[in-house]
């Protein structure tokens, strides 16, 4: 494992690309190794949950977060490819406010840690997708906000060719600017 160098990556986040063996029969890595991620970012989370998601094309699921119970996630696309962004909700970061948007494939391999203060959402850029993510807190309905996907504050490049396909508990997320944050 190791953190592959992103520009305009935001504070605190990382992409890891994992270390894969190939050979005549396919291929062979660990996902995930809480040990190597601990001396490599200095962070340590543990996971308590693990989420998977199959989307058809088209489909932007985001941009969601907790506000009592603020999740930090490792996302990886098991199968196709996304476009995975998070958005920095710490008032106190010097990235607040900002987004970063990372392709990540069945292919690629890659992974993106998220920590906890972030919104997080993704589109699905292939003809389907299945999304894993892991997670250091329990999902809390009751905890749970969602910043409209195309917010003019935000202004994220979605890299969207078509309308997304959207829930309507997306379609209908709150400004930027009427969120709640975090300091």
């Amino acid at each position: 494992m190791k953190i592959q160098e992103q520009e305009n990556i935001l504070a605190d986040m990382c992409v890891i690309a994992p270390t894969v063996y190939r050979d005549n029969r396919g291929c062979f890595f660990e996902s995930w190794n809480e040990r190597e991620f601990s001396q490599l970012t200095g962070a340590n989370f543990h996971f308590v949950q693990d989420n998977r998601s199959v989307s058809k094309a088209h489909v932007l699921r985001g941009l969601h977060y907790q506000v009592s119970r603020p999740q930090g996630k490792i996302v990886t696309a098991l199968k196709g490819t996304i476009f995975d962004v998070a958005v920095d909700l710490r008032k106190s970061s010097p990235t607040f406010g900002k987004w970063f948007g990372i392709e990540l494939s069945g292919i690629n391999k890659l992974q993106v840690w998220i920590p906890p203060g972030f919104a997080h959402g993704f589109l699905v850029c292939s003809p389907v997708a299945e999304v894993a993510y892991k997670t250091t807190d329990y999902y809390s309905p009751k905890d749970e906000r969602c910043i409209v996907w195309n917010d003019p504050v935000l202004d994220i490049d979605w890299q969207a060719r078509d309308t997304p396909i959207l829930s309507s508990k997306d379609a209908a997320g709150d400004p930027f600017e009427l969120a709640e944050l975090f300091e």
